[in-house]
């Protein structure tokens, strides 16, 4: 199941969607996500997408918020592009982003998940592949990338990660990060290319610090 339909802007895209909160996970436009899909609800969510669109708005709960079915306000809406049955009641999913969204209201909806109208337009920059990445600091990024892979003791392909253009280079990062539901939502809302990639370097940084912290302090 391969992605064929272009959204070359907002008017592509429908005024609601199906909502999937998962905190920690990260859709980009042009990113792939995959999934592991067993709940019922989830399952009957994917079922829907798969006889329309195959639009799917991936979204986080926000745990600072008092109500527990709080979501944070901005989302990416991703395509279902390739889908396997495992023959135990899964489904196992990619879903590559296509844009960002920020919710309007919630749907009142008889459908087992949850529905939302959204809007597109802030995030018009989201249909230009590629848009700023000649703004990118590679260089800052790729060094603060093997400060964290070398106190992490990591194991990076580096041939790859040279040969990556900027943006895929960035959103992989970004999604792939091992960072909380926050920092997750500061890479997602970032305003363009250039801002991901420095919020990226930024919390990479406070987490490369805050580790020469813990370990003074132990000694």
């Amino acid at each position: 199941m391969g992605i064929n339909h272009v959204y070359g802007g907002p008017d592509d895209l429908p005024p609601s969607l199906p909502i999937f909160p998962l905190a920690k996970a990260l859709l980009l436009p042009r990113g792939q996500l995959p999934l592991n899909i067993f709940e019922p609800r989830y399952m009957a969510m994917v079922d829907d997408a798969l006889k329309g669109n195959r639009l799917v708005g991936m979204i986080q709960p926000n745990p600072e918020a008092k109500k527990s079915e709080a979501l944070f306000q901005v989302g990416c809406v991703g395509r279902i592009t390739q889908l396997a049955e495992t023959g135990d009641g899964r489904y196992l999913l990619t879903l590559t982003g296509v844009a960002r969204f920020k919710i309007i209201e919630e749907i009142d909806a008889l459908t087992p998940y949850r529905q939302a109208r959204v809007d597109y337009a802030p995030f018009s920059i989201d249909f230009s592949p590629r848009a700023g990445e000649e703004m990118v600091d590679r260089d800052g990024l790729l060094r603060t990338l093997r400060s964290f892979a070398e106190s992490n003791e990591l194991q990076l392909d580096w041939d790859s990660i040279n040969e990556a253009p900027n943006e895929a280079l960035v959103n992989a990062l970004a999604m792939m990060s091992p960072f909380g539901p926050r920092e997750k939502q500061a890479l997602l809302e970032a305003t363009d290319l250039k801002g991901r990639a420095d919020v990226l370097v930024a919390i990479t940084e406070i987490e490369l610090a805050r580790g020469k912290n813990a370990e003074n302090t132990l000694q």
